[in-house]
């Protein structure tokens, strides 16, 4: 499975990715008819188990091998002021995520999930998207490849969270350009900016849109024109997990962005994906019922990071360790199956 060096190559892979397994699906459902609970009392538990029994390919799956995977990346559009910390920031948190500090180390360990940092090109940011697009189409493929060939093949779930500052006004103008609407239906507070803060990261989101009126045609022109390295990255990765069947929890706001570039532009390309949790960013929750995705925690999370997929792990293992532990009516010796 070669890495994609063109936009065209990307679509082209995503586009020919295989779905899941019928029969591990049907064989999950008659499990989940047969353990010893009446039917339907986990909810969507049982839902989410035999969701990834079928690709995984296999109805009495396990987790074994989660990865967490973190991008880093720098903003030209940071130079506008639209963040409340400085770009310097994110060098500093990568060193932070290195030495294990920060709150997704915490929430990777606790998930028995294998964590990794991949900084990408800091010292060189993006373009200022309000004066052109951010990357060139050699810059975008090199990001994501960089998210691409960052999956382990061995892996059977996958969490990818980002690094960024001013990557809430790259998502912002992204989601701005995939579904339209107004350019405030997107923008929130970010890292903590003021109201004055809110208007001018709408001010730069509409400014984006008019710089790259392409975005608003090609969801992986808008990745390009409008995103950031990390999020190419991000979106990278989540195709190559799709090809290989591993199921993704997807994060807050600025994950389900680069994600839903993948869905724009080849409907069905997020199916191996749930959403963890529903970010305090409202704009996030606009991307969820696009998706038509329902969050598996509400915890008014902001972070980023990955942090709320990661907890999310959580969720998923409590799922499969039902469906797959638990006994049947039959061996359990109960009456009633």
């Amino acid at each position: 499975m070669t890495t994609p060096t063109t936009l065209a190559e990307f679509h082209t892979a995503l586009a020919g990715a295989t779905g899941p397994d019928e029969a591990a699906r049907a064989g999950a459902q008659e499990r989940n008819g047969q353990l010893t609970k009446p039917p339907g009392a986990l909810g969507r538990l049982e839902d989410l188990a035999i969701w990834y029994a079928a690709w995984r390919g296999d109805a009495r799956p396990r987790i074994n091998s989660p990865q967490v995977l973190i991008f880093a990346g720098n903003h030209g559009v940071a130079s506008r002021g639209v963040s409340a910390f400085p770009p310097e920031v994110t060098v500093q948190m990568v060193a932070n995520f290195a030495h294990g500090g920060a709150a997704i180390n915490q929430l990777s360990a606790l998930a028995g999930a294998k964590m990794s940092v991949h900084p990408i090109d800091l010292e060189t940011p993006t373009a200022d998207f309000t004066q052109g697009p951010a990357m060139s189409e050699a810059e975008v493929m090199a990001a994501i490849a960089v998210g691409w060939e960052a999956v382990d093949p061995d892996a059977d779930l996958l969490v990818v969270g980002e690094m960024g500052i001013g990557n809430t006004t790259s998502a912002a103008a992204v989601a701005h350009a995939l579904l339209s609407g107004e350019p405030s239906d997107w923008t929130g507070r970010g890292t903590g900016v003021d109201d004055a803060g809110i208007a001018l990261k709408t001010q730069v989101v509409s400014d984006g849109l008019k710089a790259n009126p392409g975005a608003a045609n090609d969801p992986l022109q808008a990745l390009r024109c409008l995103g950031g390295r990390e999020l190419a990255a991000m979106a990278g990765a989540i195709a190559r997990a799709r090809l290989r069947h591993i199921p993704v929890i997807l994060d807050g706001f600025i994950c389900t962005a680069a994600a839903a570039t993948l869905e724009s532009a080849v409907p069905g390309a997020l199916d191996h994906a749930v959403a963890g949790h529903g970010s305090a960013e409202q704009a996030h929750r606009r991307l969820l019922e696009h998706l038509d995705k329902e969050p598996l925690l509400q915890l008014g999370l902001r972070l980023g990071e990955g942090s709320g997929a990661a907890l999310a792990i959580q969720i998923l293992r409590g799922a499969i360790a039902c469906h797959s532990d638990m006994a049947t009516f039959a061996e359990a010796g109960v009456a009633g199956g």
